[in-house]
């Protein structure tokens, strides 16, 4: 009777090791773990300092987050062109040339916005982008003005 108990708890301890090895699988492929590429061809990734230059210069910044991270702050005189509902071929052109300078971000690397936006616009032709990948979190962070 010892023996059958002993191995009930220690199925029970597998089962349970098994469960929570399971889950935090499912949590690191399904619970949003990606990380933006550090490169895209065709745009110039861009570090806070670097950004902070060219909006300096008067280069245009294209904020690509969700509508509520927007209303939540950004970078000043950004045009915001949600990537999930605005951002298309024809919005951009409202805002400038293909061959304008702009800078695009989002929420950082881990939000995925500001890379598939840069692919998008590279493949349209667009042909002066900064990716900030970095995005709005490292801005403010530094330091730099918010609106």
């Amino acid at each position: 009777m010892s023996n059958l108990k002993n191995l009930f708890t220690l199925n029970k301890t597998f089962l349970l090791i098994l469960v929570v090895l399971l889950l935090s699988s499912f949590n690191s492929l399904y619970a949003g773990d990606k990380v933006s590429p550090m490169t895209i061809d065709g745009a110039q990734l861009v570090n806070s300092d670097q950004a902070k230059k060219l909006f300096e210069d008067g280069v245009l910044f294209i904020d690509v987050r969700k509508d509520s991270d927007w209303n939540s702050g950004r970078i000043p005189d950004a045009i915001h062109l949600n990537s999930k509902s605005d951002f298309s071929e024809a919005n951009l052109l409202k805002e400038m040339k293909k061959t304008d300078a702009a800078v695009i971000y989002c929420n950082g690397e881990h939000c995925m916005r500001s890379s598939k936006a840069c692919k998008k616009a590279i493949g349209w032709g667009f042909s002066n982008l900064y990716y900030y990948r970095d995005g709005f979190p490292a801005w403010k962070s530094a330091g730099h003005p918010v609106e």
